[in-house]
């Protein structure tokens, strides 16, 4: 599936480079570039051209690998297991896994400050 997902990615960013290169050629080989025509022209080659590369960037943010400004990234779970950050797991008597309201209760009496 990552093949297929490599390749796919890789024909849309080459797709996408492919209509930016004609929007650059239109707009440097046209006579009058301000025409209805070459506008419309270099206006669907730009549509285009991010038409396909949206799913490339979508794909590389979802992996967290794209970084964008201003936003917090967060930590792959593979890496925040590797590091050994977290708590540990909640366990009842027995020593299964307590469900996540029965946490929620928990964390919610833990934070009540004593008084």
């Amino acid at each position: 599936m990552n093949r297929e997902l490599g390749i796919l990615n890789f024909i849309c960013v080459a797709v996408a480079v492919l209509f930016l290169v004609l929007a650059g050629l239109n707009a440097f080989f046209s006579a009058q570039f301000f025409t209805t025509d070459n506008l419309f022209v270099t206006v669907v080659c730009l549509v285009m051209a991010l038409l396909f590369i949206v799913n490339p960037l979508l794909y590389l943010k979802s992996e967290n690998r794209l970084p964008i400004p201003f936003m917090k990234r967060e930590p792959r779970p593979q890496m925040a297991r590797l590091a050994g950050a977290g708590t540990p797991p909640l366990l009842d008597a027995r020593g299964r896994a307590v469900p996540p309201d029965v946490k929620a209760i928990m964390a919610g009496m833990a934070q009540k400050p004593k008084e």
